[in-house]
């Protein structure tokens, strides 16, 4: 099994290159409550972050931990990775495509 750290960190993590990351890094979902649990849903473990939130947050969060961040569409989560690359985080994804790319994948969903 590889280590974490022997697995490349790239800026934009697509779907498929999400299982290489299960359990290894940590799930944040920027979106709004009302969306984390609506039509799309949310990963399994992923954890409700709201974009509006996030510094406050991650404050007291390892800075060498990976971070994979999940918005609707790669857009919010694209900020939410520049903020948190800005607060000092060092292994901070994107997931590609965002929950619409795990629905296109076919990829199992949470909504309660």
């Amino acid at each position: 099994m590889l280590q974490a750290s022997t697995i490349p960190t790239p800026k934009n993590l697509s779907v498929r290159e999400l299982a290489a990351w299960h359990g290894r890094a940590r799930l944040v979902d920027v979106r709004e409550p009302a969306e984390f649990t609506g039509e799309l849903g949310h990963l399994p473990k992923a954890e409700l972050v709201p974009l509006s939130s996030l510094p406050q947050a991650a404050a007291s969060w390892d800075r060498a931990a990976p971070l994979v961040v999940i918005c609707r569409s790669g857009g919010r989560s694209a900020a939410a990775a520049r903020v948190l690359e800005q607060m000092g985080f060092r292994a901070v994804m994107n997931l590609d495509g965002g929950m619409l790319a795990v629905h296109a994948a076919g990829l199992p969903v949470t909504r309660s």
